[in-house]
Order: C-alpha cells, then structure tokens, then sequence
C-alpha cells in the first residue's frame, strides 16, 4: 500500500450513511479534501433515505464534477412502501440494510480504484461492515464521527456498558460529566431495539481504526476531547481529532427559495427575531404545531418559523391531511402573520442564522444545527426531540450560551404548551449572559477553523510523538497555497483557513507509510 500513484495522487474514498445529518458532514468534509487537490470518490447507497438526501448529492456532483460517484444498490422492502405513503421508512432497519448491502459491494470495489486508495473515511454506522474490508487491503481507515464528542463518548464506551440500562440513573464515563439514562436514545435503553445492535456492534470495534474526525471544536468539548485523548474512555483510543465546525458550502442552497426568509430578515431590527426550525425528520401533530405558534405570538419577539411541507397529519389518521391555514384557524394565522414569517419549505439555514436580524435559536439540536449556531454566535435554547438530541443540548447548557428545558420530553411524551413555548423564547431573547456568551463561542470556532488555532494544534501535537525527522513525506498539489477564510457572514461561501503545512500534516497522519511498510 503506497500513499500515491506514480502520480503522485492522494485519493480518498467516502461512505456516508443515511440521512441528512450524516451525509452533510461527509460532503463538507469532501470540500476540505478537494481545496487541497486530494482526489475524492464517493460511494453512496442508493435509493437514499429521503428526496432531500438525492437533491443534496445531485448538487455537490455537479458542483464538483471532478469527483467520482459510485452507487450500490440496497435491497429492502422498505423502499417498496407506496410512494404516496405518509408512514417514514424506520431508519434504523434501513441502516442495518445499507450496511449489509455496503459490505458485499464493497469488497471488490475498493482494491480495483483508479488510481489506487490512499485512505477510506467512513461513517460510524457502517464500521463494522466495512473495516474487515479496509484490514484485508491494508487501507487506512478513518472514521468520520457526525454527532458530539460527548455522544462520541457513549458511542466508544457503550460495549462496556451492562446489557440493561433501564435500572442506572446515569452512565458513568471516567473524565465525562455524568448521562442521565433520560437523556439516551431510548432505542438505546431498550433491550432488542435495531438500533442498539448496530451501536455495539460498530462502537466495538472504534479501537481499531487509525484515527476519528469529530465535528467539534475545543472551546464547545474541550473536557470531553480531553478525556478521549488522555484514554480516560477507552485506554487504547486512536487519535480523536476535533476537525470542526464545519461550515456550510454554496452547493448545499437550493434553486432561489432560500432568499425570501432572508429579504424578510433584511427588514427587521438587529437580534430581534427568534428562528425556530425543528429539522428534517420532526413531524409534530395538530395540537402541538397549534402550541408552537401560539408560543411565538406570546414570546412578543418576531420569528421565523419553519415547518416542513406544510402537510399536518392528525395523530388518530395518518391519512387524514390538512395544511397549516386549517390546522392553525384563521385567528391565530392573522397574529402569525402579523409577527412573522412562516416557511413551509427548505430553508438555507446557516444563511439565516449568520443574518444579523436573528437574536436566537429555538432548535431540536440536531448536532449539525448547533455546531452552525456555534459558528454564527447565535443563542440556542433546545427542544430535543429523538437521538443524541438531549446530549446536545446539554453541551450548549455547559458551554453557557443557551438552555433547555428537560421536562418537555421526547417528540410526542407530552404536549409542550404555547405558554411554556412563550416562557423558553422571552428566556432565550432577554438573556445578556447568553449572547456574550455565544459571540465568544463564536469567535473560538472561527478561530480553531484558522491558521494555529484548534484544529491544526491538535494534530500536529498528534503527529509530532508519532514521527522523526527521518521520515520522508510526500505531498499532492501546491505545497505552497495558502487556503483563506470567507468569513462575509450570509453568503454560504467556505473555503478553510488552513495552510499547507497544516494540510502537509495531515496527509502525513492519514497516509505516511513508515519504511517497514506498515500504516502507522
């Protein structure tokens, strides 16, 4: 195994997952490799999980049509569902499919790469599918983690853990603020969930590849990466390298409709509008969508409200469809209106949320969704509603620049009234502490994104207890270019802020081959 091609070439294949909030990360993460002239292969399971899964990849590829694309077909009868079905494919039976399909495609695909594989990134859902493979060919494999360092955490340590979780008060890590059981996955908690057997059976084997991307900073984790990295977790834990934030590229808008929310923004006072989006996969009912906008109109502020598809669907029929105007009643639609601005389609939301207008962030917490927040300097108070959401927002609360409110519960636990709604958003809008707070998160993610800061620190102190002088290192591309930052706020445009010493120093981690031929 070599690091190039007679060529001189570094290629790198990608395996995302399913769902947005995995795909997004490998595709920015994709961007990074290519503003240093690595060549990049991306291999994605087909069909995808959602329509905006497809629309996303069809948007990179013909922004970067350099890049090389490769299908594999998954079988599942879930993808034979009618079409005009409102029930969601599970998602964690669809990822037990992807990775069953993933390990018998991939075997014969990755040793016949053009030019050969310098190293393999892949998703933590896919791990214990796809390292045999990697192992068998001696390819460096890497593993992308999208959610937290904190879930990263749980993730790494999670096999140890005593097969019911449902009689401790809180998982216990060594250097790890305690988890509250309540604020697991509850497919986590359960006993047989699908989910619980993809988790163990991936989060076994993190010892074994050569190192983990996170999409974290040090000043947003800084004890937990400490405590990864000491071995506090796990004592033989490859590099964890916090490799974030990532930010938002211009291929990720779509057509023209995200520049309506921010002509509206354009018209409204400095920090005087709440964003409240809740992500792709919510789906609130009838009465709770009601208590949403009544909670807007209470708070006083003005708001911007996304509610996907603008279909609502009555918890006793699920075939039983309405749009919002009837949902909500002409009563409350007219105040709506008055205060705000609703959406009830995609939204480009790290344009929104770089706007000036934008004071606060009421969110579902989704880990993408904080780490942009983070970037812009904008406060957060969060709704969690499934998965590692709860361990998000429990990070913006220790990093002191938002709030949440634990007794609101998991998606559809409870109904979470307008008054309440009301309460959490006059918390968020009027909290001085909060907004400095968050302009000096701010200000660290973009300067861990910078020359110096976090990101290359971190690997070059990683790197320098790993190699001698006697080392001889390879580079692709212009060793001499030098990466700027964009950091006019709202463009979406991203190129990142590392030099080529610091890219030097990366491919030397992921690729160096030591003379005894061995991938260190």
């Amino acid at each position: 195994m070599t690091m190039s091609d007679d060529n001189g070439v570094v290629h790198v294949a990608m395996l995302p997952s399913a769902g947005m909030g995995h795909l997004t990360p490998f595709l920015r993460l994709a961007t990074f490799f290519l503003s240093h002239n690595i060549k990049v292969t991306l291999i994605t399971p087909r069909p995808t999980l959602s329509l905006s899964e497809s629309q996303l990849l069809s948007r990179f590829h013909s922004s970067f049509p350099q890049v090389d694309q490769i299908n594999f077909k998954v079988e599942s009868s879930l993808f034979t569902q009618s079409p005009n079905s409102h029930m969601p494919i599970p998602y964690f039976q669809m990822i037990d499919h992807i990775r069953t399909s993933a390990a018998k495609a991939l075997s014969p695909l990755l040793s016949s790469l053009s030019p050969p594989l310098s190293f393999f990134v892949s998703d933590y859902f896919m791990l214990s599918s796809v390292l045999p493979i990697t192992q068998s060919i001696s390819l460096p494999n890497y593993l992308l983690f999208t959610a937290s360092a904190s879930f990263f955490a749980l993730y790494s340590y999670f096999s140890t853990l005593p097969s019911s979780l449902s009689e401790l008060e809180a998982v216990e890590i060594q250097g790890v603020p305690p988890i509250p059981i309540s604020s697991i996955p509850p497919d986590l908690v359960a006993p047989n969930s699908i989910f619980k057997k993809v988790f163990i059976e991936d989060s076994s084997q993190v010892t074994k590849v050569d190192g983990i991307f996170i999409n974290t900073f040090e000043a947003l984790e800084h004890e937990v990466l400490e405590a990864v990295n000491a071995g506090k977790v796990l004592t033989a834990m490859p590099p964890v390298l916090p490799f974030g934030p990532f930010v938002p590229c211009e291929f990720e808008k779509e057509g023209d409709q995200w520049i309506k929310p921010l002509k509206w923004l354009d018209d409204q006072p400095r920090g005087s509008v709440v964003f409240a989006n809740f992500g792709t996969h919510t789906e609130f009912g009838w009465d709770q969508i009601r208590e949403i906008a009544d909670g807007l109109v209470k708070s006083g502020s003005r708001f911007l409200l996304v509610v996907k598809d603008g279909k609502y669907f009555n918890g006793d029929d699920k075939n039983e469809e309405v749009g919002l105007e009837e949902v909500l009643g002409h009563e409350l639609v007219d105040k709506v209106r008055d205060k705000g601005l609703v959406m009830k389609e995609w939204v480009y939301q790290s344009g929104i949320l770089s706007h000036e207008a934008i004071g606060g962030f009421l969110s579902h917490c989704g880990w993408n969704s904080i780490v942009e927040a983070a970037w812009n300097g904008v406060p957060i108070f969060g709704w969690p509603q499934r998965g590692d959401q709860k361990m998000n927002a429990e990070v913006v609360k220790m990093s002191g620049w938002g709030t949440w409110n634990k007794n609101w519960g998991w998606i559809g636990e409870r109904l979470v009234t307008g008054e309440e709604i009301g309460d959490a958003i006059k918390v968020l809008m009027n909290n001085e502490s909060f907004k400095i707070r968050a302009s000096k998160i701010k200000e660290a993610a973009r300067k861990g994104r910078s020359v110096g800061g976090d990101c290359e620190m971190t690997i070059i102190r990683d790197i320098v207890s790993d190699f001698s002088d006697e080392d001889e290192i390879e580079f692709c591309g212009d060793e001499e270019e030098d990466v700027e930052i964009d950091s006019n706020e709202g463009d979406g445009n991203i190129t990142y802020a590392n030099s080529s010493s610091f890219f030097g120093l990366l491919i030397l981690k992921l690729v160096v081959i030591t003379d005894q031929g061995q991938v260190v």
